[in-house]
């Protein structure tokens, strides 16, 4: 699936994420970890940030000047409307041409729905994008193997893919990163996420 075919589908399932019942503490103390790993706080940049504003308010706390980045238009136009002070922008990751560096850029649940065949090259735009010291944090799946599947589990077929848990590794050590840490955070399930620090 392109990314622009996830935006159309996500459009249709902002409910799930814009009520009462989403528990708006998800990967919040994931990004509170992660956070601590910075050492200055200037711009961030949320990746597929979707409609809840969770991470976005959690950066202007911690005293980040953040961006949401979102392919789905209709999660934006919630978000915007909850942070009318924050840039967002709609826009496909992969291929997005970042116009700053950031201290602090979040992939959380969202990068998972690029092409296999652009993992790499979105990871290598994200660390290019960082400033020295900056610090990553994204989910993915921590599966031994990199692969592809489609669901339905929340409505419309969605595309997931992953480099699998060593290729990611391998991938920023390669890129002179430092991993700050590494979590299956819902073990059993392979729901995994990484800190790295761009040096």
């Amino acid at each position: 699936m392109k990314p622009e075919e996830i935006g159309k589908a996500y459009n249709q399932i902002t409910h799930i994420w814009d009520s009462k019942r989403f528990d708006m503490n998800n990967g919040i103390t994931q990004h509170k970890k992660a956070i601590s790993f910075v050492k200055n706080r200037g711009n961030a940049l949320d990746i597929g940030c979707g409609c809840t504003g969770r991470f976005i308010q959690l950066l202007i706390n911690e005293g980040f000047i953040p961006t949401g980045l979102d392919v789905s238009d209709k999660m934006l136009n919630i978000a915007q409307k909850k942070h009318p002070n924050v840039q967002f922008i709609q826009a496909d990751i992969c291929q997005y041409k970042f116009s700053k560096k950031y201290d602090f850029i979040t992939a959380w649940d969202s990068i998972w729905h690029i092409p296999l065949s652009e993992q790499k090259n979105v990871l290598y735009k994200i660390i290019e994008g960082l400033n020295v010291g900056g610090v990553f944090i994204f989910s993915f799946g921590g599966t031994s193997k990199e692969g592809s599947h489609t669901d339905n589990f929340m409505g419309p077929e969605v595309y997931y893919s992953s480099l699998g848990l060593n290729g990611f590794i391998k991938l920023f050590i390669e890129l002179g990163c430092i991993i700050r840490h590494l979590e299956f955070d819902q073990y059993p399930e392979v729901h995994t996420y990484l800190v790295v620090e761009k040096i």
